[in-house]
């Protein structure tokens, strides 16, 4: 699953309002649970920074960010729903067959 879709201007210069991920690491270690870490760089436009669109990283209006109203920046994938954590450190993602995704902001 690439970001092929991404426009690159030169050797690591990205096209303004597009992120890239940089780094993506995934621990299966504990039974039923995966833990993933992503880091992402973005060009983004100004009153914009970076966030999560449909699973992916992607510039969103700050607003959503310093607010914490992560929903508001569609993080979960189509047909997916999604809930703030109760202290808003970050969301949730609902499947329609009942399996949870959790990420947390750091």
């Amino acid at each position: 699953m690439g970001l092929r879709w991404l426009l690159l201007l030169s050797a690591g210069q990205l096209a303004a309002g597009t992120c890239e991920i940089v780094t993506l690491d995934r621990d299966s270690s504990q039974p039923r649970r995966t833990i993933a870490r992503q880091t992402a760089r973005c060009a983004c436009r100004k009153g914009q920074i970076a966030g999560t669109t449909r699973a992916r990283p992607a510039c969103v209006d700050a607003r959503i960010i310093k607010t914490k109203q992560w929903c508001d920046m569609l993080p979960c994938l189509e047909g997916e729903g999604c809930d703030l954590l109760i202290n808003r450190s970050g969301w949730t993602c609902t499947q329609p067959g009942g399996r949870i995704k959790t990420t947390t902001v750091s």
